[in-house]
Parts: C-alpha cells; structure tokens; sequence
C-alpha cells in the first residue's frame, strides 16, 4: 500500500485537484490544480524524539493518552514542528510529552516508514532529574530497565525498533547511528 494524503483543492485557489504528471517534465503523479496549474508536492512527516536514559540502566517510556494506540507505552516524541531543528523538535517532544528535563546526545536512529510517509529520528539524551510532570497526551511517564521494558505493550515498531539497538548498543560499550527500513 502506497501512502497518499488526500488533496482534493488547491491550496492557492481553492479548485479540486487531479492527480496526474505535471507539465514541467516530472516523473511521478501529482496534485496539480487544472484552474492556476499549482502543482502540489506531498513529502513525508518527520517524527522526532529521544531515548531519555538516566545513567544507571533506566530508560524513560511514556504511556499515551491519545490515539493512535492509546495505553501503549512509547518514548517520548511527536512531530516536528517548522522552524526547529530535529533535536529541538525532539527536545520540545520530550518536555512536552513526560515534563522531562533533559541533555541532548546524538542521533541514535532514524526510521523510514514510507507506507505512511513518515520518517523518525530518534536522538540519544541524558536525564537530569527523576522527577516528571507528564503533558496531556502521556498517562504516565515511567523509567524502566531494559528487562522491565513493556515489550508487548509498544505503540510503534519504530520504538520496539529503537530499543532493541540501543539496549544492544548499550551492552556492547558502543553507540552507533542506526538507518532502518520499516516495512
């Protein structure tokens, strides 16, 4: 399955769209609005996040209160916002979503999930307090260690994903950057 948001009017002038090649020589079907010829590209979304690890072994997760997958456990991320950076995206995710505080660290992976258009980076960051005061999208924000992890109860594969390298990582002394396909 191909992921398709759904133009249906021109964001210019407000005609219904067609979906076909433009004229300009492109090779894949777009929006493109027969009244004032705005054709209109459709890119993925960026999900951005962070994998909040206290320094003893403990990684912070945090329970959704909103759909999708309300109840599931998730790290703390969402989508990027314009006018910030990944990491400030991730940063703001964090704050927003489990009210922690936080050092940034590296880009520890990114996910291409392009049956639904979405790409997620999720960076490595430091905790710097126990102390959480979770958004209204989060049930709770919890630490676990890596055998308290609620494997059945992750929302995405992207997650389920991410902490499987990062506790191996972990294990092994040596944090990489990792590049992952979802299907």
């Amino acid at each position: 399955m191909t992921y398709r948001s759904p133009i249906k009017h021109c964001r210019a002038c407000g005609a219904p769209v067609v979906y076909r090649l433009p004229d300009d020589g492109d090779t894949k079907q777009r929006a493109v609005c027969p009244a004032c010829t705005t054709v209109h590209y459709e890119n993925p979304l960026n999900v951005v996040g962070t994998i909040p690890d206290l320094g003893d072994g403990r990684i912070l997760l945090c329970k959704r209160n909103i759909e999708p997958r309300w109840g599931k456990w998730t790290l703390p991320a969402g989508f990027m916002e314009l006018e910030e950076t990944t990491a400030e995206g991730a940063e703001r995710e964090t704050d927003e979503e489990a009210g922690a505080q936080i050092q940034m660290g590296p880009l520890f992976s990114l996910l291409n999930v392009s049956r639904v258009g979405q790409v997620h980076l999720f960076y490595r960051a430091t905790l710097l307090s126990e102390l959480f005061n979770p958004g209204p999208e989060t049930i709770e924000a919890r630490l676990f260690h890596e055998h308290e992890v609620p494997w059945d109860e992750l929302a995405f594969r992207t997650v389920k994903e991410t902490l499987e390298r990062y506790f191996a990582d972990r294990r092994s002394g040596q944090f990489g950057l990792h590049c992952i396909d979802i299907e």
